[in-house]
């Protein structure tokens, strides 16, 4: 049983790899048809994990850099309408920092794209393949949703301090 166990983590493994290669060109002719730069990219990946948004001040300590060069980011994924600053909800002199639909679709569209599992390959499984990707993918969905330890907030943290240990 843990013999069969292991070769099918193997093969799922050797699976995910091959569609992961598979997919780089789409995603890197996606990537350079963006108007984004990498840390922009990695500044709203982080507002799009963060549905309460974030401030100008939490952002540029999770990022490592000063607040006037978040802020300029910031003017710039505005103008893109990538991400809007809204007024906090308990403190008026306060801005939060949210990703807008569309900064979520470019998040998506670049970060978190399954093009295999689009609609179109899906459409072409039989129904019996169907129902058993389905289940496979409830149970992993299952499992990564308990391992997530403190939310997006944990999320924005753990950057923090990995961004630290890398400058």
């Amino acid at each position: 049983m843990e013999a069969e166990r292991a070769e099918l983590v193997q093969i799922l493994g050797d699976l995910v790899e091959t569609m992961q290669t598979s997919r780089l060109p789409g995603a890197v002719r996606d990537l350079l048809a963006s108007d984004l730069t990498f840390q922009q990219l990695k500044v709203l990946t982080v507002l799009v994990t963060l549905p309460d948004g974030v401030t100008v001040r939490g952002l540029a300590e999770t990022f490592g850099v000063s607040m006037a060069s978040m802020s300029n980011m910031l003017d710039r994924l505005v103008a893109q309408d990538t991400a809007r600053r809204d007024v906090d909800a308990t403190d008026s002199r306060v801005r939060r920092i949210h990703a807008t639909p569309q900064g979520r679709e470019v998040v998506r569209k670049l970060v978190g794209a399954r093009p295999e599992f689009s609609e179109d390959i899906l459409a072409n499984l039989s129904l019996e393949d169907l129902r058993a990707l389905t289940q496979g993918l409830r149970a992993v969905e299952a499992v990564f949703s308990h391992r997530i330890d403190g939310g997006p907030a944990a999320l924005v943290a753990n950057a923090s301090a990995e961004t630290r240990e890398l400058s």
